[in-house]
């Protein structure tokens, strides 16, 4: 029996202590929060912070959402649907009372507010809740929030984080009226590579009295400042070698096919920038299918657009020799007339299938986003994967060249067409042939193309021009050659953007390869073959 009363009496016990309120939040800090003055708020928003009570984000919720209300001066309410809490213990409120006033939220405490919030967050466990935080804080965190801040960043184990959290907590240290205190958060920025801190250090000297006042910490930020741009120029130097890079694998793929066609042929041939386009909007097609055919497979059509882009720019591109070049060898003017005019066809046609407005080829999940390398340099994924393809590429053309059958008879006949069909080469398949692979290879330049850009009509005529020139640099008909050039032309044309800007950077690249075409017309590797006895 007195078991059963003991019991009784524990279980009474519990509920009524679950009936009370889950939260007690200091009154004085709430009433703070919705009635103080400005700088009184705010101290007591960081106080709140601090006290690490589950119901604060809550309270700061209702306070942005405009829920919160004062009852005379004193108590402060969360009033939704006519419905109270009271805002420091959780207890309902009934009922209402008659005289109520909304506790005014200004920008400045507003900004405090979604800072707190965001440093409430810090302890998450879900990386990506805590990366939002950290951006939340880097424009309103205040001095309030340091003691939160350097607990987050003992326990915090991701680099990317923990390097964004360093530097939230120089930039608060900074206003700090403490020299020390500055001077401590200087030389934590001295191992930042971030351009944020650039523009921390600068406004902290700017100005010809200077922001910061202490002669000591101000040498300081000039040494963390020296050290900080160093940093940021190797990640400007390693950002552009990486986009020469890519930028010369692409003139690599544009023109490698034009190397082939244009050394064993000697044909000028204006439409390879139509037969880019042709493999981008082959491309295109595929996307489209595996879109509506098999979703599930969507992030795989690129490796089916491949082939679909080779084979359909070879296909044109034979037909075209087939149909119009064979008939014009050894008639250069004709022959460029003739394709110019053929490209303005090839043009035409794809207006009239697809519209005159581009379309958007969208990059599969496994080529979207990017790999950090620095603070300030992140290399696309897409065109990392653009510079390997270009290497595959490459390095296909040449076993096919040079270990191939066919391979043997381009060379032959590149290098002696009659002695060649003498001993029974047949060289008007091997012309075919040939000029299909060239062709084939601008498809896969159009497919690579399409990958980092949209889709249009006009897509291959921004590439003939710098085409041409690779081959005419590289020399006519040199594998090696075009490998140099492309590359060369895509670094020297980064670097000098970055000096002079695009437009002067194409005219000094322009006026380079005019002055040493004149001194040097073999280009970089001597001619060999039909084009040089020509």
């Amino acid at each position: 029996m007195l078991l059963k009363r003991f019991a009784l009496t524990l279980g009474l016990a519990f509920l009524l202590s679950c009936a009370q309120p889950a939260r007690a939040l200091p009154a004085d800090l709430v009433l703070a929060v919705a009635t103080g003055e400005s700088d009184e708020r705010v101290a007591a928003v960081g106080k709140l912070v601090a006290s690490g009570d589950p119901g604060v984000e809550a309270f700061f919720q209702a306070l942005l959402e405009g829920s919160v209300q004062v009852a005379g001066g004193k108590r402060v309410l969360i009033v939704k649907d006519q419905q109270g809490v009271d805002a420091a213990t959780g207890a309902k409120v009934e009922p209402l009372p008659e005289e109520l006033e909304d506790a005014v939220v200004n920008n400045r405490l507003r900004g405090t507010l979604e800072a707190a919030r965001g440093a409430l967050k810090l302890s998450s466990t879900d990386r990506a809740a805590r990366l939002a935080a950290v951006k939340t804080l880097e424009d309103g965190a205040g001095e309030e929030m340091l003691p939160l801040i350097a607990n987050a960043l003992e326990r915090e184990t991701d680099p990317q984080i923990k390097k964004m959290l360093t530097l939230v907590q120089a930039s608060v240290q900074l206003k700090s009226a403490d020299a020390a205190v500055r001077m401590t958060a200087v030389k934590a920025l001295a191992l930042s590579d971030s351009p944020n801190t650039k523009m921390l250090l600068l406004r902290l000297l700017e100005g010809d009295s200077h922001t910061e006042p202490d002669a000591k910490v101000r040498a300081e930020a000039q040494a963390t400042l020296k050290a900080v741009q160093s940093r940021l120029s190797t990640g400007d130097r390693i950002a552009q070698i990486f986009t020469g890079a890519s930028l010369g694998s692409i003139l690599l793929l544009a023109a490698l096919g034009l190397a082939i066609t244009y050394g064993l042929m000697g044909v000028i041939n204006m439409a390879h920038g139509e037969l880019i386009m042709v493999g981008a909007y082959g491309t295109y097609l595929v996307q489209n299918l595996f879109r509506a055919q098999l979703p599930g497979l969507f992030d795989w059509y690129l490796l089916a657009a491949v082939p679909v882009a080779f084979f359909a720019s070879a296909l044109v591109g034979m037909v075209l020799e087939r149909s119009v070049i064979r008939y014009l060898y050894g008639r250069p003017l004709e022959t460029l007339l003739a394709t110019w005019g053929i490209s303005l066809i090839l043009m035409q046609t794809v207006r009239t299938l697809f519209g005159a407005q581009n379309v958007q080829v969208e990059n599969p999940a496994w080529m979207s986003g990017g790999v950090e390398i620095l603070a300030n340099v992140v290399l696309p994924w897409n065109r990392v994967i653009i510079i390997a393809f270009a290497a595959a590429v490459l390095l296909l053309v040449w076993f096919l060249l040079v270990r191939t059958r066919l391979g043997l008879f381009v060379r032959a006949v590149t290098q002696n067409r009659g002695m060649a069909s003498c001993v029974g080469v047949p060289t008007a398949r091997v012309d075919t042939l040939a000029f299909g692979l060239g062709s084939g290879i601008a498809g896969l330049a159009g497919c690579a193309l399409s990958q980092i850009g949209n889709v249009g009509p006009d897509l291959g005529q921004t590439y003939i021009v710098d085409s041409f020139m690779v081959v005419v640099l590289g020399g006519v008909g040199q594998l090696a050659g075009t490998v140099y050039a492309a590359l060369g032309l895509g670094m020297a044309n980064k670097f000098l953007e970055a000096w002079s800007g695009a437009v002067l950077a194409k005219i000094a690249i322009l006026a380079f390869i005019i002055i040493f075409i004149q001194k040097r017309p073999q280009g970089l590797f001597a001619l060999r073959g039909r084009v040089a006895d020509s």
